[in-house]
């Protein structure tokens, strides 16, 4: 799926915390979102999962795309940074309430087992969500994203969710393999060594707008400095020798 954002813009309480923003986003590859806090990143991933309506256009493979666009959104799937569950289902559960949302068919049961073992939540797979740590919790959304498979996958600061270490390589692994298949993969994160080391891509927020996109490398090339760190202190002071 190609996506467009054409001038996506929007206020809160008359804040603009999306400024004009234009970019486009191509299949197969993993784009990461970097910023300040406040700089926009949670509106930005919340408009291109049609829960924040915002001014300007969003166009998935041509066609504009809004909130009330149930086939658009069946497309792809959002993770928060806590992701909102019910307390009382199990994982299992929560993966069959999102099939049947998003229409997907019945999963491959070998696929469910997979994902779960992969992301050690294959014994509570029958345990209710409420009695997880933040952790295991994200992890249960984050298995029911991986069976799905959309087209494109948003995730707000998967890696500050709490997720142990061997979850954090599973999600890497999984995405890496997805973009392959031609999936999109947009993620926000503050962890720029990460973001480096696991993006095709970054886009730096500033205030509500896309100061600067492309690899790390020609990022660092744009900005004159030898580390993703001295992007960020030059945007904010372009006389910073970082």
């Amino acid at each position: 799926m190609r996506i467009e954002l054409e001038k996506v813009s929007k206020r809160f309480f008359g804040s603009l915390a999306l400024n004009g923003v234009s970019a486009k986003l191509e299949p197969g590859q993993v784009v990461s979102l970097l910023g300040a806090n406040g700089a926009g990143k949670t509106t930005l991933l919340g408009a291109l999962a049609g829960i924040v309506a915002p001014e300007g256009q969003i166009l998935f493979d041509g066609e504009r795309f809004h909130r009330g666009r149930m086939d658009l959104r069946r497309r792809l799937m959002f993770l928060p940074d806590q992701p909102l569950l019910f307390g009382r289902m199990s994982p299992l559960e929560h993966l069959a309430m999102c099939v049947h949302l998003y229409e997907a068919g019945e999963p491959k049961p070998e696929r469910v087992v997979e994902v779960l073992q992969n992301l050690n939540l294959l014994g509570l797979a029958a345990s209710a969500v409420g009695t997880f740590s933040r952790g295991q919790a994200y992890k249960a959304s984050l298995a029911a994203l991986m069976v799905l498979d959309p087209e494109l996958w948003i995730l707000d600061e998967p890696f500050a969710s709490g997720m142990d270490p061997g979850g954090i390589r599973c999600f890497r692994q999984e995405a890496s393999a997805a973009a392959k298949r031609g999936r999109t993969v947009l993620y926000s994160t503050q962890i720029l060594d990460l973001a480096e080391r696991f993006s095709d891509r970054l886009w730096v927020l500033d205030e509500g707008r896309l100061r600067m996109e492309g690899s790390a490398e020609e990022l660092k090339v744009t900005a004159g400095s030898p580390s993703l760190e001295g992007v960020f202190l030059r945007l904010r002071d372009p006389e910073s020798g970082a």
